[in-house]
């Protein structure tokens, strides 16, 4: 059952609109649209959920987007991503891997007329490694609905946001209307690790006058506030090989990886200290994490291990950079070097992947104070405001562009877990605010209803 209120209660709350108020027969036909489009959305969620998107792997489920796109009769276009163009900004990332045969896919709706405010709506298709398949209920890739959720890598970050973008440009279509602004949609790679096709994306796009990116909330339809930023690096250390019958006389170098982690250890703690925490995060506990994400090494069970390398991934407060927290880095490797039990040791630090600040994505702007309004209006309860220990896209709009950008996503679980999912009533939740937003920010002119 919709409980939803009436399309005067709506007119009454969603105030922000920038052109002519919408009319409630047109906002009632706009949700109705949504609410027929149902299966229709669970079943691109379940084609996108099917792409094994890992890194380096993205390229099939971008072309999957570029269908989606195609059928919402816009015309996709590749974004490929230029290393050379993007190195000299302060957003860019070392890369993991080579660019070529990887790319970003994004489609543009222009109005007849032009009444209203552009906007983009964004998301990224790659996903994180499934970890230990077996570990999972049921295939990572092989999509499945349980209890009201569906489950699959990828299915909440954020291959939901997509369906509810790809839903509510479809039901504005169904209700006979389209944006009487620029629409940007765009579905990028490397959020997980760079961002780095997000920069591309938005040097390569029109600046738009908002944006919004439908990543999830953390258990519930949350609103992202404020993100901590990030640093991955590499330290490897290198010890003194010897037959494990002499291990006395040698130096193992996963043992001293260990004293490393120690270190850093140390470095977390002291970063969690109360004087070091910005007040958006005042309510966390422990807001900056440092996660050893990775570690390879060794030879040979009977032999003292030459090297070890461990992949860290570093927590960026607000109030510092991401440049000072390389150099924190450097230095907690620099004092575990002086420790008297590495002895003997080399260590080595490099770094690839996120140099990521932390941001703020103000509730107070008006692209949020409206996806704010219309969520209260379609479900008589506020949006949950999340303050997230992770980070997005976003932070390229709100560093580096004077475009207002928000984060608004369904209630996901499992993230980066096992048993990922997402749940439908949720994602449908999402795509009638997301339609009867970019109705109010863009505006909206007729067009011809298509046959069904």
């Amino acid at each position: 059952m919709n409980n939803a209120p009436s399309p005067e209660t709506l007119e009454n709350r969603i105030t922000l609109s920038t052109a002519a108020p919408i009319d409630t027969v047109v906002q009632k036909d706009i949700l109705d649209a949504v609410d027929s489009l149902q299966d229709h959305s669970a079943d691109l969620l379940k084609r996108l959920v099917r792409h094994r998107s890992i890194l380096g792997n993205e390229q099939p489920c971008i072309e999957e987007m570029a269908s989606m796109y195609e059928a919402l009769g816009l015309a996709p276009h590749f974004i490929p991503i230029e290393e050379e163009k993007l190195t000299d900004h302060p957003g860019f990332s070392p890369p993991m891997m080579s660019y070529a045969g990887r790319t970003n896919v994004a489609a543009v709706h222009r109005p007849r007329n032009v009444t209203g405010r552009s906007l983009l709506l964004q998301g990224h298709l790659d996903v994180v490694h499934e970890g230990a398949a077996d570990l999972w209920a049921s295939p990572p890739y092989d999509p499945a609905i349980r209890d009201g959720r569906l489950y699959g890598r990828g299915s909440g970050d954020m291959k939901a946001g997509h369906a509810a973008i790809l839903t509510a440009v479809a039901a504005l279509r169904r209700a006979g209307m389209q944006p009487a602004a620029e629409l940007q949609l765009a579905a990028v790679i490397e959020e997980e690790c760079t961002g780095n096709g997000a920069l591309a994306t938005m040097l390569a796009l029109p600046k738009p006058e908002g944006c919004i990116i439908p990543e999830p909330g953390p258990g519930w339809d949350a609103l992202w506030v404020s993100e901590v930023g990030v640093v991955w690096a590499w330290v490897t250390v290198t010890g003194r090989p010897v037959h494990v019958r002499q291990m006395q006389r040698g130096i193992n170098a996963i043992d001293a990886a260990y004293v490393v982690v120690e270190h850093f250890r140390r470095y977390e703690a002291r970063m969690n200290e109360k004087g070091m925490i910005h007040p958006a995060f005042a309510g966390e506990a422990h807001p900056v994490n440092v996660n050893f994400g990775t570690i390879e090494g060794g030879e040979w069970n009977s032999s003292v291990p030459t090297r070890a390398k461990i992949g860290l991934r570093v927590g960026v407060m607000l109030g510092r950079s991401c440049r000072q927290v390389q150099q924190d880095i450097r230095e907690v490797v620099a004092s575990a070097g002086a420790d008297p039990r590495l002895t003997g040791i080399t260590l080595d630090l490099v770094f690839r992947g996120f140099t990521a600040d932390a941001c703020l994505l103000p509730p107070e702007q008006p692209i949020a104070r409206l996806v704010q309004e219309v969520h209260l209006s379609l479900n008589d309860e506020p949006v949950r405001p999340y303050c997230a220990l992770a980070l997005t896209d976003a932070r390229f709009y709100a560093l580096y562009s004077d475009t207002q950008v928000t984060c608004y996503g369904p209630d996901g679980d499992g993230a980066h877990g096992i048993d990922e999912s997402v749940s439908l009533a949720s994602l449908h939740r999402v795509t009638r605010t997301l339609a009867l937003a970019i109705a109010n920010w863009c505006g909206l002119e007729p067009i011809a209803k298509p046959h069904r």
